[in-house]
Formats: C-alpha cells, structure tokens, sequence
C-alpha cells in the first residue's frame, strides 16, 4: 500500500480530495475558434512587363555608352544572374556593315566579346576575304558586331522566344544608334528577331529588312564549324553583300 501511494506522489498525485464536487459527465466547452484577422497593409507585388521596361530603358539612351548603360541596369532578364557579364558589342560603331549574332557562348561570355573562340575566328577569316574586318579603323572596311541577347544562355541553350522578345528594344535602338548601312543576320535566333521568320536554309542569301536597314540572312559560323559543305553557300553570300556595298 505505501509503495503505491509512493507511486502517486511520484506521478503528481498530491490531493486526496478536491474543494468542490466534480461533475465528471459534464462536457468542458471548447475553445472558441479565433476569427480570421483581414490583413491590412499588405502591399502585392507589382507585376512589370519588362517588354515595356527594356523599351522605356532603350529609348532614354541617347547614345551607344548610354544604351550599355542601360542594358547593365536592366534587371527584368534572368539571363543576367547566370551569367559572367554583359556581351555588347565589337568593332567600329560607324562601320557600314553591322553583324548580329544570337547570343554569347563561354568564350564570349569570358572575354565580354561577341564572336570570339572558334566561330569568331571563322567570321573574322571569312569577312577578311571580302575586305571587311572588326579591328579596321576605316567605316568602309569596317565591321561593328552585336547579338541579340547580351547574356549567356545556361548551358548555350538556344534564345527563348520571351527572351528575345525582352531584349528586342534594345537591339532595336542599337541599329538605330549605330547606324549601318547593311546587316548581316547570323542564324536562325537573329532572323527571328529582326524579321520575325526563321529558316536559314531558305532565307540565307537573299534581301530583307528590318528597322528600315537592308539585312542579308547567313549561316551562323558555328553552323559552318558543324557543317563544312555548307560554306560553299556563305561564300556566295560573302560576294551578294560585297556587291551590295558597291551599289550603296
């Protein structure tokens, strides 16, 4: 007997008898639910069309180092946070010819050049046997390059089509800044964003335009690199923009 009163003590029993009756078939009434409190002061997130940001950003940029200006403030594009740094451009800004490219690859994306590594030396050597060169200080003989997107993709995927459209603006006043008489649109990502078409097969090598500027569609070097028979056609569009200049 006294080990199992031990036992209660042990456990917290410490009261024989209560001061009152408990009515132990009466239900205890629940707690009252609190009512839900309507948040006051919550501020939702504003939701940018950065379509419309790049534009306002584009625009405002009065000149070439302004536009760079611009497009490293830019902060709508993902592409940004993975990449080393912004890819503007190469070469003479006045030159009569300007190139754009897709996008920066790695070695683009490492030296904060557009077309450099394999390709770039491919471009370079193809544009030199039609007497046009990025490192020429005389806009006749000059090149001036560009891409689309000023980023790297992740793994060099292609451009998304929200991407391309993001940064559009900015190309747009880019051509418009840089004034060239001629373009060359390197690729199927380029086309689409300066015309809107894509199949370079059947674009490459003839005329179109865009933002009022006449735009020769070539394979990109890249392509060349993969596809050697292929530079039999961008030798006969190397000579179809050399002759253009002549007529210009």
């Amino acid at each position: 007997m006294k080990a199992a009163l031990d036992w209660q003590v042990a456990m917290g029993v410490d009261e024989a008898i209560a001061d009152a009756p408990i009515d132990r078939y009466v239900l205890e009434a629940p707690a009252p639910k609190a009512m839900p409190v309507q948040a006051t002061g919550v501020v939702e997130p504003i939701k940018v069309d950065a379509v419309a940001a790049a534009k306002t950003s584009a625009t405002a940029a009065g000149d070439l180092d302004a536009l760079r200006a611009a497009m490293e403030a830019f902060s709508h594009c993902e592409l940004k946070r993975g990449a080393r740094q912004l890819v503007f451009a190469d070469g003479k800004p006045n030159a009569r010819v300007m190139i754009v490219g897709e996008a920066p690859g790695r070695d683009e994306d490492l030296q904060g050049k557009p077309f450099v590594g394999r390709a770039g030396r491919l471009l370079d050597l193809m544009f030199s046997n039609i007497g046009l060169s990025r490192d020429a200080s005389d806009a006749d003989t000059a090149l001036y390059i560009t891409n689309v997107l000023p980023w790297r993709p992740p793994q060099n995927r292609d451009p998304a089509p929200e991407e391309i459209a993001m940064m559009l603006p900015f190309l747009a006043r880019h051509i418009e800044l840089a004034k060239p008489e001629l373009i060359v649109a390197m690729g199927n990502h380029s086309c689409q964003a300066l015309i809107g078409r894509r199949g370079i097969t059947r674009l490459r090598g003839s005329w179109v335009e865009a933002f009022g500027v006449p735009v020769l569609p070539m394979f990109h070097p890249a392509y060349l690199l993969r596809t050697p028979v292929a530079k039999r056609e961008a030798w006969a569009d190397l000579l179809t923009l050399q002759a253009k200049l002549r007529t210009i």
